[in-house]
């Protein structure tokens, strides 16, 4: 493709602008200049001048999937874990028994960053696969200064989306501090300014759980963020309500993710704060969860809800963003309409782009996927089955 005017014509265009369903263009087209959408609207409208065109056969038209929780980059598996939780075992007698995150760190420290960036690399091949076109990766995985840069350095390197970095350095307590919370905490805080300057950084997590670290520890690691002017999301509520979620609205934070043991205060404090509510079914299949987030309370307050797959090797090893949007809809009882916003419009707000992509509109990214189905409803209903056509990133095809 070049930087001229093209017209992406032949489509029927889901824009998800707007309030009206799937912002619905039945005989539409799309024109891009450079990386942007120059022009959105049905063909019987007055098309502005073009150069080059595009026909895409009857495809249906969304915007580019992103997906706004991923832990791409780590050594190993835990296929292990897995069949011991079969077994009887909890997430969290794996935990405290070294494995879990800790076997991965294990396996992170001894990979170099060339083999964590090849392994990370067809993490992502699969993801670009069924439509991603951004992404957000996180550290966690090396929990010491070496070990976090070199893993944030990785997600850096990352090609074929744009990739959002987070810093999880409060992500589980490694070795070398047992029985000193409290000093690791102060290390994550006190290496934050260094991956700052580095360039590393586009926003700050933490893991609030019983198994991982407190409310007052997540104030700190926060606190910290803030005096660099960095942006915090949060692992909130996922195996039980520590109140994460209102901490993490104080800070104004851009998502609270997982979110199964939300409180209605939680759903409160994120109406006002406009939080994003980032829903992680995979992990929910994957632990054989019971206990769902209260989406019904998060919709009827308002709060935005976004998808994602949270590939991680302990908890949701899917690299599907597709089969995401089915168990939204089968398992947590979203609408098809609801779960293509969530990773699209809503996962664009979590990563704080909302002004720039997960919409067909004017003046946003030329991101954007054609699909081979009749409706965007089918990309929820089938499972199992990838209907890609072809996806756009910044103006180009993506090949």
């Amino acid at each position: 493709m070049t930087s001229g005017r093209t017209l992406w014509r032949n489509a029927r265009l889901a824009t998800l602008d707007g309030t009206a369903p799937w912002g619905w263009i039945e005989d539409g087209a799309l024109l891009t200049e450079g990386d942007r959408i120059a022009w959105v609207g049905a063909l019987s409208d007055d098309i502005p001048r073009y150069d080059d065109v595009q026909d895409l056969g009857g495809a249906v038209l969304t915007p580019g999937l992103i997906d706004c929780h991923t832990h791409l980059v780590y050594g190993g598996n835990r296929a292990r874990e897995f069949e011991m939780r079969l077994n009887g075992a909890s997430y969290e007698d794996i935990a405290r028994a070294g494995g879990g995150i800790r076997s991965t760190v294990a396996a992170t420290r001894e990979a170099s960053e060339d083999q964590l960036l090849a392994l990370a690399q067809r993490r992502l091949d699969a993801l670009l696969a069924e439509g991603v076109t951004t992404v957000e990766v996180k550290s966690g995985y090396g929990l010491s200064l070496e070990a976090e840069a070199r893993s944030l350095r990785v997600a850096r390197r990352l090609q074929g989306a744009d990739v959002r970095t987070s810093y999880l350095g409060a992500h589980a307590l490694p070795p070398e501090f047992a029985g000193r919370q409290d000093d690791y905490v102060d290390a994550v805080c006190e290496w934050m300014p260094a991956l700052h300057a580095q360039g590393l950084v586009d926003a700050v997590d933490a893991f609030c759980e019983g198994i991982g670290f407190t409310p007052a520890q997540t104030r700190q690691v926060f606190e910290a963020a803030r005096r660099l002017g960095l942006p915090v999301k949060l692992h909130a509520e996922q195996l039980s309500d520590q109140g994460g979620t209102e901490l993490a609205c104080e800070f104004g934070a851009l998502s609270c993710d997982h979110l199964e043991w939300l409180s209605p205060a939680g759903v409160q404090a994120m109406a006002a704060s406009g939080t994003v509510a980032v829903l992680l079914p995979g992990a929910y299949y994957f632990l054989r969860e019971t206990k769902l987030p209260p989406v019904a309370a998060l919709r009827e307050a308002g709060v935005p809800m976004a998808l994602a797959t949270d590939h991680n090797p302990g908890t949701s090893p899917t690299l599907s963003p597709l089969l995401m949007l089915n168990m939204a809809c089968t398992l947590f009882r979203l609408t098809p309409e609801e779960a293509l916003r969530g990773m699209t419009v809503h996962a664009a707000r979590a990563l704080g782009l909302a002004e720039d992509r997960g919409r067909l509109a004017a003046g946003q990214r030329a991101d954007f996927c054609a699909w081979n189905i009749e409706h965007p409803n089918e990309l929820a209903y089938h499972f199992g089955r990838n209907p890609l056509r072809l996806a756009v990133r910044a103006g180009r095809i993506r090949t």
